[in-house]
């Protein structure tokens, strides 16, 4: 097999160490050196000083965690890294120890048996984890409105039913009120604000309950917590907005999309960045995202198309994103993510297949860095094939023989 690179090096990269492999082909003879460092800064350091005297020039390293990223940031200016999937570059069972992973790491590399995976630039990273820690504290506060919940359940107070949310404006003025001691129905129900879903005898009839001390003070410890999340996530926003100068551009192209927010669209920007070059194709994009059918085939049968396991942070917001352009009218007329017939697996029975065409749109279209108003028939037009092929299965399970000729 063809050496590509003669001088490269694996790294088994743990909290503590790192057990380093140095691969050294010279002709049909292969020298290996090993050592092992701890990840101190120092450790680091002296690491980068000894694979450049034995002259690497790219290093490997799995992506275990986050012990990966001081290993990464220490060494990302004198070599070409490659971060590996621990999926892909697994060893033969029963040869496992730290040294073994090492040189096995540098064998592979050698040999240009490592797929890369994408490791986007500082900039985004730092967007990634301000995205990422909001929609974490997100959680946490959806979390403490649902113990308030179960308090005011606990209390027999039936305001979730009567109101769709209990931390909005009228309902935090109630539950204030409640903290302070109000318990009088009638007063209760004056401090709502602009119009509920439920008549005032209903809401009146769903405030008698029997309130202790108990309840009071659960409330108002999670109506604290629920301030202070507030109140993070208003500083997230503020550097959010700061870090996005580079970016601004591509948020707001994105936000003409049918269903993306401003909120979502930060999202993908900070998840997938703004070079596409990186992706050759929409295809290789909907893949590294998780959306695309699992290829499983034996014997000429499929075993399973079932989506493998992603990243959770971009595949939640691609989900909610493709559940608010399927209710936008642009999405079934003007938009480019329409082409791709959003209702023809929904009519074959396919209601989570019909969800995920929508989320595989949502990220075709964001791949183009562009307004997406090329028409509903734009790629009907470029994968003609494709889409001739689709159209005459269906007709075949409809029970209706067709003969196909050329216009």
């Amino acid at each position: 097999m063809e050496v590509l690179y003669p001088r490269c090096a694996g790294l088994d990269v743990h909290a503590g160490s790192v057990t380093a492999c140095v691969r050294v082909a010279t002709g049909s003879e292969v020298t290996r050196h090993h050592d092992t460092v701890p990840t101190t800064t120092q450790g680091l350091l002296a690491l980068g000083e000894w694979l450049t005297a034995h002259g690497c020039t790219h290093v490997a390293m799995e992506a275990i965690g986050v012990y990966w990223k001081p290993v990464w940031h220490v060494l990302e200016d004198n070599f070409t890294l490659i971060l590996a999937n621990a999926m892909h570059i697994r060893n033969v069972p029963g040869r496992k120890s730290d040294m073994n992973d090492a040189t096995w790491m540098a064998d592979l590399l050698a040999h240009g048996l490592i797929r890369s995976s994408f490791v986007p630039p500082a900039p985004i990273q730092q967007l990634r984890d301000l995205t990422r820690t909001r929609k974490q504290l997100m959680r946490e506060m959806t979390r403490h409105i649902q113990r308030i919940q179960k308090t005011l359940e606990d209390a027999n107070l039936k305001i979730i039913h009567v109101m769709s949310n209990i931390v909005g404006t009228s309902g935090r003025a109630i539950l204030d009120a409640l903290v302070a001691g109000e318990t009088d129905p009638e007063r209760l129900a004056d401090l709502t604000r602009g119009r509920l879903k439920a008549t005032r005898a209903e809401l009146v009839h769903a405030l008698h309950g029997r309130v202790a001390d108990h309840h009071r003070f659960m409330t108002k410890l999670h109506l604290t917590q629920i301030d202070a999340l507030d109140a993070a996530v208003h500083d997230i926003d503020t550097r959010v907005g700061n870090a996005l100068g580079p970016f601004r551009a591509a948020v707001s192209l994105l936000t003409t999309m049918p269903g993306l927010s401003d909120t979502t669209a930060r999202v993908l920007v900070a998840e997938i960045g703004t070079d596409m070059t990186r992706f050759p194709s929409a295809g290789h994009l909907i893949s590294w995202a998780g959306l695309c059918p699992r290829l499983d085939e034996s014997a000429g049968k499929r075993r399973s198309t079932r989506t493998r396991q992603a990243t959770p942070w971009l595949k939640t917001t691609l989900v909610t994103a493709a559940w608010a352009a399927t209710r936008k009218k642009e999405y079934l007329s003007s938009s480019a993510v329409s082409a791709d017939s959003k209702p023809s697996r929904r009519e074959e029975g396919h209601p989570r297949r019909g969800q995920l065409d929508a989320d595989r749109d949502v990220l075709h279209a964001s791949r183009w860095s562009r307004v997406p108003r090329f028409g509903g028939q734009y790629f009907v037009h470029r994968d003609k094939e494709q889409m001739a092929k689709r159209l005459i299965d269906r007709l075949r399970k409809l029970g209706i023989a067709v003969e196909v000729k050329a216009a």
